[in-house]
């Protein structure tokens, strides 16, 4: 556990900042970028666990809050991955496993079975909650793509990637989801639909 006692350190003012474990780089710096939309993406999530938590109470509800929360937890331990240097790490440190994307595609699949076959590509929208996790998941592939870059000169683990390509399937399901159970509207891309005539309000 950590021990956190002061919030600001000073020790950032000149641009760059401390890793896990050891070593400093610039806040610019990709390794920076990933973990920091990473954090971005949990800070959206939170938002749609609140949201859904005004929902009418009911078991799935309760069951999206628990899988929601988990995923806020495991975004900790990519963050915390992510922001240790592979030569600074140690064998006791948070890493991603297999079983991690496992439970993902499980938890996918078990929603699907709510869900009937898509026939055309979905508009953000619909209600608060599917909203949010639309824009989670717009966020989760950034955060992929951010890693990927990193990847590219630095070594990560073995997960990290699988495990927030994942996600970003599942917040995609998760939206789906909210609309068929809870409610929500889902709202089809009609490609080449004519531009209406009728937007004028004064009309």
């Amino acid at each position: 556990m950590f021990n956190i006692n002061k919030v600001y350190t000073k020790t950032g003012d000149a641009g760059e900042t401390g890793l896990g474990r050891g070593g400093r780089i610039g806040k610019d710096h990709p390794r920076i970028e990933s973990y920091g939309t990473i954090d971005e993406l949990n800070s959206i999530i939170g938002l749609v666990r609140h949201f859904n938590s005004q929902k009418e109470e009911s078991v799935k509800r309760d069951k999206f809050d628990l899988i929601l929360a988990n995923v806020q937890q495991r975004l900790f331990d990519v963050g915390a991955e992510l922001a240790t240097k592979p030569d600074f790490k140690k064998e006791e440190d948070l890493t991603l496993k297999e079983s991690n994307v496992l439970w993902l595609e499980n938890v996918i699949d078990e929603m699907n079975e709510d869900l009937e076959p898509l026939t055309s590509f979905i508009l953000p929208g619909g209600g608060i909650v599917n909203s949010f996790l639309h824009q989670s998941r717009t966020v989760c592939r950034r955060a992929e793509r951010d890693i990927v870059r990193l990847s590219r000169d630095e070594e990560i683990g073995p997960y990290v990637l699988a495990y927030v390509n994942r996600l970003s399937d599942a917040l995609f399901v998760f939206g789906r989801w909210v609309g068929a159970v809870m409610g929500e509207e889902e709202t089809l891309w009609q490609p080449g639909m004519n531009d209406p005539d009728n937007w004028k309000w004064n009309d």
